[in-house]
């Protein structure tokens, strides 16, 4: 059976009053699961916080990006090691902020990828479509194409292991989702596109993230190929994404 996962993605949001209780909020209601994974995405100013409140509960933490250098005159920038010394098991990459804000492209979304293996974290690695590019029937090509430059440069081994979150631009933060269905069939297509390559990457954890709520979590999660959520506006909620992750056990 495929793990189950739910990530909460604070985004650029908390601080040090807020975040005390909401993980006291999360350390207490979520218990340990078999076959179901919790983890919060935080600031890096806040990981030292996050460090000392979840140590030896059942979330685990990550951060939201990485550089793709381990050391050196980088300004700014935060290694994997870096994000090692304060408990990290996770980092994301490429979510579709970093490539639109920031201009990261597929490159450079397969260059973190390496530098979080390298690190010893667990990559989460986010695809998905503009809705430009769904409406111009686009979505399978977009997202082939971000997953295979991912598995060109790191290799179909290092893929092992590691977490994809399917994000259709269009439904992060804007209130609107992809329905049950619509999410199914590209999660499906990026198990294909994977097992393609190797047959054991068809029991790799994919998410779906795009304003997932308490309320459509459960028929989000019930299609057979998403394994979970990678959860932004609702992980700042502890009730919310407490329920979000109820509805992700099976």
């Amino acid at each position: 059976m495929r793990a189950r996962f739910v990530a909460g993605n604070w985004k650029m949001n908390g601080s040090l009053r807020v975040n005390t209780g909401l993980l006291a909020a999360l350390k207490a209601g979520l218990k340990k699961s078999e076959n179901l994974e919790y983890a919060v995405c935080v600031p890096f100013p806040y990981l030292a916080q996050v460090s000392a409140a979840l140590t030896g509960s059942a979330v685990a933490w990550g951060a939201q990006s990485l550089s793709e250098h381990d050391a050196g005159a980088y300004t700014g920038e935060v290694s994997g090691a870096m994000l090692r010394e304060f408990g990290c098991r996770f980092a994301i990459v490429g979510h579709s902020e970093r490539r639109a804000l920031y201009g990261e492209d597929d490159a450079r979304v397969a260059a973190k990828f390496i530098a979080a293996r390298r690190a010893g974290l667990t990559p989460i690695v986010c695809v998905g479509e503009t809705l430009e590019q769904r409406e111009r029937g686009e979505t399978e090509s977009v997202v082939g194409r971000q997953l295979d430059a991912v598995a060109g440069a790191a290799g179909t081994a290092a893929l092992a292991g590691a977490v994809v979150a399917y994000e259709p631009v269009w439904a992060i933060g804007t209130g609107r989702n992809a329905t049950p269905q619509q999410a199914q069939e590209v999660h499906a297509f990026a198990r294909a596109r994977l097992a393609a390559r190797d047959k054991a990457l068809a029991g790799l954890t994919i998410l779906y993230g795009g304003s997932v709520k308490p309320g459509n979590a459960k028929d989000l999660f019930a299609m057979p190929d998403i394994d979970g959520g990678l959860i932004g506006g609702a992980s700042l909620v502890a009730e919310d994404f407490i329920a979000i992750c109820a509805a992700a056990r099976r």
